[in-house]
């Protein structure tokens, strides 16, 4: 039998990856008919000999194959020799009558499962090979509403609830990194302990992935340049960032340069800053230039208006583009 896990998201494959394995461990304890093979290790011939070799040791094979399509030398042999690779249907009319001479099949209670941690082409054969003849499953990145009922369910395996709003922007403020959102769950799960997670919980322990270009409208704010600022906005909303996404990026780092210009103003030195803020080395780099271009009470106004502007989406008193517009005009 052959299983096929493919996709970027590798959080969710090596999940299903890991349930594999363990199911397999509970039928046959010994765990000694269970073989890894990866980088060095993918010799096509020592893998056939593998399969082809009856084991002393009475319980299914599983072999698992690990990043095998960057190997063009094993794929070549592997596509060469397939049919060797198929389960002979034993339970067919009969008997023998239709399978190829001089063609080994595997044994039909071995497994084979193959692992793959990025996209493939849909052309590639290998992965044409794969999917027809075993069970294969792609974990592809979630995305909008897939990516919030994923989020949901995770908090759910901790026994925790979570308000809609507190999902949204767990989702805004991670993105589809499911290794991080996994991490970033549990950590609000053992902060909360049994009490539902609310928005206000995400935005004190979570800090948002801060796209290259909230930068740039940073910059071009604080070069009093609103055109250039509302023009690369617009960008993001053209692409189909959701307007509170942008202005949860854009609170995010203006909080941040109110941390640091405070600091700043008490004479702390470089260094101090970035270890007192937490921030991560690129991060600080850009904030601590953009908080020399404001003043302190510059960016206390402007965080006053950020609050206001995230009031007037939620409440719906204004279009959500509209806030956005205006929030940049009157800075």
């Amino acid at each position: 039998m052959i299983i096929f896990l493919y996709g970027p998201d590798t959080y969710r494959s090596r999940q299903k990856l890991n349930e594999i394995i363990e199911n397999y461990k509970k039928a046959h304890q010994s765990g000694l008919n269970l073989r890894y093979f990866e980088g060095e290790d993918l010799n096509f011939e020592e893998i056939q000999n593998e399969i082809q070799q009856t084991s002393i040791i009475a319980g299914k094979k599983m072999l698992i194959l690990k990043n095998v399509f960057s190997d063009i030398d094993f794929k070549e042999k592997f596509l060469k020799k397939s049919k060797n690779f198929i389960n002979y249907p034993s339970e067919a009319k009969g008997g023998d009558e239709g399978k190829p001479e001089g063609v080994n099949f595997i044994d039909s209670k071995d497994l084979i499962l193959f692992y793959e941690e990025r996209e493939i082409p849909k052309t590639d054969s290998l992965l044409k090979f794969l999917k027809k003849s075993g069970k294969s499953q792609e974990f592809k990145l979630l995305e909008g509403q897939n990516l919030k009922n994923w989020i949901k369910k995770e908090i759910e395996k901790y026994g925790e609830k979570a308000d809609p709003e507190a999902v949204g922007k767990l989702a805004e403020f991670v993105g589809n990194d499911t290794w991080r959102l996994s991490n970033e769950i549990q950590k609000l799960a053992s902060f909360k302990n049994g009490k539902d997670i609310q928005a206000k919980d995400v935005d004190l322990l979570v800090k948002p992935e801060i796209d290259n270009n909230i930068f740039r409208t940073i910059d071009a704010i604080a070069v009093k340049n609103k055109k250039k600022a509302l023009e690369l906005l617009h960008k993001h909303l053209e692409k189909g960032d959701p307007p509170l996404y942008l202005l949860n990026m854009i609170n995010f780092q203006f909080r941040n340069l109110l941390m640091i210009k405070e600091l700043i103003e008490k004479n702390q030195p470089y260094y101090s800053i970035l270890r007192k803020t937490q921030l991560k080395p690129f991060v600080m780099g850009k904030s601590y230039q953009q908080a020399q271009r404001f003043s302190l009470p510059e960016l206390k106004k402007i965080y006053q208006k950020i609050f206001k502007a995230d009031i007037n989406i939620k409440t719906g008193r204004i279009d959500p583009e509209t806030v956005l517009d205006l929030l940049i005009t009157e800075i």
